[in-house]
């Protein structure tokens, strides 16, 4: 993906002196206080704000936070939190700026917050008017926001048309790399994992996967479909009997390359969704009219296992089980630990993913960990991100 890179033009000197309005994903959590909970994209971030100092720029960064109404502004939707966390890791203050759309005084070497993006009237409706008015705020545009990468918004592409110069931060330039990397050239044998609790929202992203990938493991609610589709019984377990010809589908197009869709041969089941529920595991045929699939079985864990460990590329969207609850948790920490083990490049992304990574501290292992929900499953999609396209046309001039 051919796009102008920010680190290219600071080397250049390029961004000496120049007015750098930086999209960053500061969407943090807070608490009912507004204390911020949890700050991995804040730190994610500190890189290209960072980069733009030390290259001598006069640095706006902005961000939305939360669901505001545009035009009307509430404290809680206010940015504060998230400049005070960035002083401190920046080492410096950090100004927030409020009604920033018809100016902002910043010098060449300062950096000042800009208030949530999304209280601006035609923000999220992309507004050219609105897109404009930012674009004469600055001589070089710089989006480091995957997060909202999929979205056509003001700030995400409207002032990439109209900036001087449009080009992508460390942040967005390293997800181009990987999913590149992953999806564009990978290594073979490509294996995805796509976990869930339904097919319907994940369909999509299946089909589009079946026509590249050497091996689709499928777990979670949307396994069971699969498993109905393969004439399995799943008792009372989460499914879509109305998309079993769908799973069909997706077998039939991997089979026609040569490829599969392992349906697990053994399962982890209960009576009851707890975490204290009595876990048996069970050969996949026996499934009872009263059980809940909540996990795969050793059996197929180390069947998966084993095909991630011979993987050349690995991409890894959900977990395969119930793994919030360590009865049922077996089999995606077998996933994970496989996936760490294996030589193969990972890629990763979506929350519940993330959640797992972090349950079993396998982050340095895995090759790239996606900051983007959203984003990182229209990629999957074989979509074209509305971020990545302006920036394209950008570069092409």
């Amino acid at each position: 993906m051919n796009v102008i890179r920010f680190s290219d033009l600071c080397e250049q000197g390029k961004a000496q002196g120049r007015r750098v309005f930086i999209r960053a994903d500061l969407n943090v959590p807070q608490d009912d206080a507004g204390r911020i909970t949890e700050d991995t994209r804040i730190r994610a971030s500190v890189p290209c704000i960072q980069m733009a100092l030390d290259a001598g720029a006069a640095v706006m960064v902005t961000s939305h936070l939360g669901r505001p109404t545009e035009g009307a502004f509430k404290p809680e939707d206010s940015l504060a939190p998230v400049a005070q966390r960035l002083g401190e890791l920046l080492g410096r203050e950090v100004r927030l700026a409020a009604d920033w759309t018809d100016g902002v005084n910043v010098a060449p070497g300062e950096v000042v917050l800009l208030e949530n993006c999304r209280l601006n009237k035609g923000e999220k409706k992309n507004d050219e008017a609105l897109s404009r008015k930012m674009a004469a705020l600055t001589d070089i545009y710089v989006n480091d926001a995957f997060g909202t990468a999929h979205r056509a918004e003001a700030t995400t592409y409207g002032i990439a048309q109209f900036a001087p110069v449009a080009c992508a931060g460390p942040l967005l330039a390293a997800e181009i790399d990987a999913i590149t990397k992953a999806l564009a050239a990978p290594k073979r044998p490509l294996v995805a994992i796509v976990a869930g609790s339904k097919v319907s929202t994940k369909l999509t992203i299946l089909k589009s996967l079946s026509a590249n990938v050497d091996q689709l493991i499928v777990g979670g609610g949307i396994a069971n479909t699969f498993m109905l589709a393969a004439g399995l019984p799943i008792g009372k377990s989460l499914a879509e009997a109305d998309l079993v010809g769908e799973a069909k589908a997706v077998i039939e197009a991997m089979r026609a390359r040569g490829a599969a869709v392992p349906i697990p041969v053994d399962v982890v089941t209960a009576k009851s969704f707890s975490a204290d529920a009595p876990a048996t595991v069970k050969p996949a045929t026996e499934v009872a009219e009263d059980d809940l699939i909540l996990d795969i079985g050793p059996q197929t864990a180390e069947q998966l296992a084993a095909q991630l460990r011979e993987a050349g590329t690995i991409v890894w969207n959900g977990p395969v089980g119930v793994f919030e609850f360590d009865a049922f948790a077996k089999g995606t920490e077998a996933i994970a630990r496989a996936i760490a083990a294996s030589s193969a490049f990972s890629i990763a992304g979506g929350g519940d993913t993330l959640a797992a990574i972090a349950k079993y501290g396998i982050e340095k292992d895995v090759g790239y960990i996606s900051t983007g929900g959203g984003a990182f499953l229209e990629v999957l999609e074989g979509k074209k991100l509305p971020a990545f396209e302006i920036l394209e046309k950008r570069a092409a001039g």
